[in-house]
């Protein structure tokens, strides 16, 4: 008898052991992100403050806890300086221990970034940045690329304005990795699509006086101005194209524009304009909902980049609840064989490089007589699956098998 409860009570022991051991599987008892943006600057529209919301929405959605632990939202201004964004993810990690850093708006943080994460064994959930190093020769094992990239801009709005006849193209490109990485990849496409690059010229990033990059482009007698930039700079280089006239005679095609930019323009100026994005919020149903609740908060409609804040962070919510745990080798596994699929992305899939592939859309801008309604903005044109808007995972990612 005595044995009896001897096996008993150690039964009981190591019950209690597997339970603490359980328990346990979440690091510091907090799953903690630090959305890190920029706040302040060209980018503050389209992420910013409303990337934080995004992020608290997600949190709260998911009912404040993951595996019986709270999730903790934090936040910092990266200010488009790779030092500034790397320092903070150095010390999020050494001293805050925070799981994932979420958004990384410009792609020079971002790159700055992933490999500061990848040796801490951390999570980077990468919504704002678009240049495709980061799923190619800069990609990690900890990285996931997930609302768009440079590639998916190329082929959506690069193609769609030479099929409708605009030839010859000349880009005014913003200096640094970002704007280079898109002129490449749309002059590519232009190229395969039948037209020719005339030149380009680069701007400093950002930029707030555009006329004689404007007047360069001018002069170079192309049918279309390529705009290989993002945010304030696009804003500003659309309406000082208009006040100069430009656009009588040339066509503007913004490379990377997002519904905050059409706002701050006005679909006097915009309408007409073909765009490509991964998320609109008037798409259906789903996208109003969630949209509208958004909206309640930060009283403007969301970005793409904001709704892939979202749902980037809900993916991993998800994850660390299949896996039992916050380690991130195991979270990443997991997120990388779940598939996507809610408001923002239907069969969406993470692969091998950290690259989100799913569909993506192309729009054309309203005429204010086609709007009915506050930022009714976008027609949605064409629907293009994610093997066409994505490219295939390349070899020269060390996580991509040769």
């Amino acid at each position: 008898m005595r044995r009896a409860f001897s096996n008993m009570a150690l039964g009981g022991i190591l019950i209690l052991i597997g339970t603490a051991a359980a328990v346990a599987q979440v690091s510091g008892d907090v799953v903690k992100i630090g959305v890190l943006t920029d706040m302040t600057g060209a980018y503050s529209d389209l992420a910013g403050q409303g990337s934080v919301i995004a992020a608290q929405m997600a949190a709260e959605d998911f009912g404040g806890k993951v595996l019986g632990k709270p999730i903790v939202i934090i936040s910092a201004d990266h200010q488009n300086k790779a030092d500034v964004a790397s320092n903070i993810a150095r010390k999020w990690y050494d001293e805050e221990q925070v799981d994932a850093i979420a958004d990384l708006v410009s792609s020079s943080t971002a790159l700055a970034v992933m490999p500061v994460a990848a040796e801490k064994k951390r999570i980077t959930l990468i919504s704002g940045a678009a240049s495709t190093p980061i799923e190619g020769e800069k990609c990690t094992a900890y990285n996931v690329h997930y609302t768009y990239n440079t590639y998916s801009m190329a082929v959506g709005t690069g193609r769609a304005v030479v099929q409708k006849g605009g030839k010859t193209w000349f880009f005014i490109v913003a200096d640094y990795v970002f704007g280079k990485t898109l002129e490449a990849d749309t002059s590519k496409v232009v190229i395969a699509s039948g037209g020719k690059v005339l030149g380009d010229v680069k701007a400093p990033f950002p930029t707030t006086d555009f006329s004689s990059y404007l007047l360069q482009a001018q002069a170079s007698g192309a049918q279309i101005i390529g705009l290989a930039n993002a945010g304030a700079d696009t804003i500003n280089a659309i309406k000082q194209a208009n006040e100069f006239g430009i656009t009588k005679k040339q066509s503007l095609a913004g490379l990377l524009v997002f519904l905050s930019d059409i706002h701050s323009l006005g679909l006097p100026v915009a309408k007409g304009m073909y765009l490509t994005t991964a998320f609109y919020w008037d798409r259906n149903g789903e996208s109003r909902k969630w949209s509208k609740r958004f909206f309640e908060r930060h009283k403007k409609m969301p970005t793409m980049v904001q709704a892939g804040v979202y749902s980037s962070l809900t993916h991993y919510f998800n994850a660390i609840k299949a896996a039992g745990t916050d380690d991130a080798d195991k979270v990443m596994a997991k997120m990388k064989q779940m598939p996507v699929n809610d408001f923002f992305a239907r069969n969406g899939h993470i692969g091998a490089d950290g690259l989100h592939r799913h569909d993506m859309y192309l729009a054309q801008v309203k005429s204010p007589a086609e709007s009915k309604y506050p930022w009714d903005y976008y027609k949605i044109v064409k629907t293009i699956p994610a093997p066409e808007a994505f490219q295939p995972p390349d070899p020269i990612c060390p996580q991509v098998k040769k």
